[in-house]
């Protein structure tokens, strides 16, 4: 059991790093992309990392054989408009807990929605750990956590 979690949180790690990396710089190969992990301490082989690409849903673009994820556009302007677009994509469910708050979304998309969060820059927001279908928001307070639930509540106008 404790191997197989383990597992989980390096597979998850090796996708979040995969979608940073291919959201930063035009990665055109397998090869390349696996440099660019190894430069970051995480090791994969060719087989792993056909098969993350195939579940994280990245396809080549046609203007340069780059990865990018199928259906991301990419985010122009501010961070806040990239945030409101992945809130209201992925975002399904949300819960409260004093200073943090557990995001749920489909399997696969928590890491676009946690890569939108940070890169927004949310200075209520200390940082966020990703999974595959949860992400934990680590709020500064409770009162931050419970206006950016209410944020998050807002921009998939459920409010």
């Amino acid at each position: 059991m404790y191997t197989h979690s383990f597992d989980m949180v390096i597979k998850a790690r090796r996708k979040a790093a995969i979608l940073e990396i291919v959201e930063q710089e035009a990665i055109t190969s397998q090869e390349q992309l696996r440099e660019k992990l190894r430069d970051r301490g995480i090791d994969a082989t060719q087989a792993t990392l056909s098969r993350d690409i195939r579940e994280l849903g990245l396809v080549k673009r046609a203007a340069d054989g780059a990865y990018r994820r199928l259906g991301a556009e990419p985010v122009a302007g501010d961070g806040q408009a990239g945030l409101r677009r992945a809130v209201e994509e992925y975002l399904r469910t949300q819960e409260p807990v004093e200073q943090l708050l557990v995001l749920r979304t489909d399997p696969g998309q928590a890491q676009s929605l946690a890569i939108a969060i940070d890169r927004a820059r949310v200075p209520e927001i200390a940082g966020t750990i990703g999974g595959d279908d949860t992400i934990l928001v680590i709020c500064r307070s409770a009162k931050d956590a419970a206006a950016i639930a209410d944020r998050f509540r807002e921009m998939q106008g459920r409010i």
